[in-house]
């Protein structure tokens, strides 16, 4: 069988449930296609019929709507574990055969994902150039040109989802190793908030930075494997417990308007190739309701050198230190040298450095305070191998300069594709935000896929057609209307910025309300009625985080409270509202509407 259909998921779905595919047919076509595939460095170990058939027998009975990712074949980083395979880390002195899978891996398996083998790194996930792997396994080749680098270290992940061989893989990403390669490859690289996936059963490169990362063909698929596997586990220390909809979050379709923050254009540090393509997203994100916010990023610039310039690299040495020493041979002398330098640092480096990071996020998390999400190069340019072969630690640092201070500074952040050079190799950018923003930035890739439509991977097929069947993403944040005490610079404002808010925009209510001054005080606070024969009041929006409304709902006093008020463009959003008849019942209240809003009659009271 010749296999055409695109590997996503919902593709593979369809197929399955009209009876034109099924998921062992699938699996054979991919393993004969990875058996002809001349670039085999690639994988370290792959599975081969025998030791498939009980993933294939487990699905018996079971169908797509009984199991989220039924049939979907899936490739692993050779840094995790996968039960009765070796693990290498890309050293064969280091490998161990573990008895339990990784955390991560047996929630997809218990989803109906099938794991077709390990794959090829940059030895101990130490680098990003794809080119740091020992003789013993070869060096992966890149899948759209073999004279450029594959990216790394989750090089082989990158390339056996590029090349069609699976629909999705597992990497690990702590400096940009979830990113870059999925820039070099036409395809999304998720590197999910610190914790959000377990890293249980993953050979550590630095335990406080790790975490799993996830390469897709399409924002769908990322958030579909994210979702099963962004789950507490009470056994991993650095796990964090996140759900998404108990903090007001959902993937969906795009707001029709936010502010996108980006880097000074002299801060980019980009090639031709890579300069045009941020202009290119930058036009995008415009186009689909973006407004464009730029920002001095030197505090995560001055962040990022701290990764590799401070004492994080004794976390790397940590690891692989007996290894160095008993056995120097089985370490790649790039990975032997720069982890070497761990050995050196000493504790109160660790602080100093500890100190200088918790300056330059509280400096960071200003910045992008000031924006709903950022957008920056994935990477400054795309090397050849020859290049990287003449200056392996220099090279590697500039491929790092937008990706090291992410893990830092706690960030979520998405490789993005967003389209190819004159020479067609691809070219993306990064969306990033706090931690946690992570389905924030899915679906605004997804309204840019949307409009560019990309060819999968390496593969030449065409890109599927997407769902029109999402709801509106929400970002874990609400608008809520002020119009009195509340208003900017007024007694009770504090109560919105203590709590994050963030002013939206000053505007009016629908011509259908009247506006009355509340006995009492101090402070004054007047109460907003809907009523047909009222007029346009003026208003505030003010956005806040989901979570404190909790806080700022009960300290409003009675009769006022929150509810729905229309908006003079036709919109409903939370609001003050005044209880029903509580007007009538105090009787004290003072009619103010001919003001047309709380400022102007506070204005004429002086």
């Amino acid at each position: 069988m010749a296999l055409s259909i695109s590997l996503d998921i919902a593709s593979l779905h369809a197929a399955y449930q009209q009876g034109d595919l099924t998921p062992t047919a699938l699996i054979y076509e991919l393993l004969a296609r990875a058996d002809s595939y001349d670039k085999d460095p690639a994988w370290i170990t792959r599975l081969d019929r025998k030791q498939l058939a009980p993933y294939l027998q487990r699905l018996e009975g079971e169908s797509p709507e009984t199991l989220p990712l039924y049939g979907i074949p899936f490739a692993i980083k050779d840094n995790i574990d996968l039960a009765g395979i070796p693990t290498t880390a890309g050293s064969p002195a280091y490998a161990y055969t573990p008895t339990e899978s990784a955390f991560v891996v047996q929630q997809l398996i218990d989803a109906g994902a099938i794991p077709m083998g390990k794959t090829n790194l940059d030895q101990f996930a130490t680098g990003l150039v794809g080119e740091r792997a020992l003789s013993d396994y070869g060096v992966p080749t890149n899948a759209f040109n073999p004279d450029y680098i594959p990216g790394g270290s989750s090089s082989g992940s990158a390339v056996v989802t590029a090349a069609g061989m699976v629909s999705f893989a597992l990497g690990t990403d702590t400096a940009g190793s979830g990113r870059v390669p999925a820039c070099f490859h036409n395809i999304y690289g998720v590197k999910p908030s610190l914790g959000l996936l377990s890293t249980r059963g993953v050979v550590p490169a630095c335990a406080t930075l790790d975490t799993i990362s996830l390469f897709t063909f399409i924002a769908d698929d990322a958030e579909k494997v994210l979702s099963i596997t962004a789950t507490y586990d009470d056994q991993c220390a650095w796990s964090r417990e996140h759900r998404f909809s108990v903090h007001g979050k959902r993937y969906g379709t795009a707001p029709k308007m936010f502010r996108f923050g980006v880097p000074l254009a002299s801060q980019w540090q980009t090639d031709a190739a890579y300069t045009k393509g941020m202009h290119q997203a930058i036009a995008e994100l415009e186009a689909i309701g973006g407004i464009k916010v730029e920002l001095d990023c030197s505090p995560l610039l001055s962040a990022a050198r701290l990764l590799y310039e401070g004492p994080w690299v004794a976390e790397r040495y940590h690891v692989i230190h007996e290894l160095m020493e008993s056995h120097p041979e089985a370490v790649h002398p790039v990975t032997f040298k720069i982890t070497q330098g761990g050995s050196t640092p000493l504790a109160v480096d660790a602080f100093d450095a500890r100190y200088k990071l918790a300056e330059f996020k509280r400096q960071a998390d200003a910045l992008i305070g000031q924006v709903d999400v950022m957008l920056s190069p994935t990477t400054v340019t795309h090397p050849s191998k020859a290049e990287v072969a003449a200056d392996p630690i220099g090279v590697n640092s500039r491929l790092g300069t937008w990706t090291n201070f992410m893990n830092l500074l706690d960030y979520s952040a998405l490789a993005v594709p967003i389209g190819f050079t004159e020479q067609e190799m691809p070219v993306g950018v990064t969306l990033f935000g706090r931690a946690f923003d992570d389905l924030t930035l899915l679906s605004l890739a997804r309204a840019l896929e949307t409009r560019l439509m990309l060819p999968l991977g390496a593969t030449g097929v065409a890109h599927p057609a997407l769902s029109e069947h999402l709801t509106t993403a929400q970002n874990g944040t609400m608008e809520l209307v002020v119009c009195g005490a509340h208003l900017q610079g007024l007694p009770l404002n504090h109560q919105l910025t203590e709590r994050g808010g963030v002013l939206v925009s000053t505007t009016y209510s629908a011509p259908r309300y009247k506006l009355f001054a509340l006995a009492g005080g101090p402070p004054k606070r007047p109460a907003m009625v809907r009523d047909t024969h009222g007029q346009s009041i003026e208003v505030e929006v003010w956005r806040l985080p989901s979570e404190t409304l909790g806080s700022f709902l009960t300290g409003i006093p009675a009769p006022l409270g929150l509810g729905q008020v229309e908006l003079a463009d036709g919109s409903w959003k939370c609001g003050f509202i005044c209880t029903a008849g509580a007007l009538n019942e105090s009787g004290d209240a003072e009619d103010i509407t001919e003001f047309g809003g709380w400022r102007e009659w506070l204005t004429r009271q002086s």
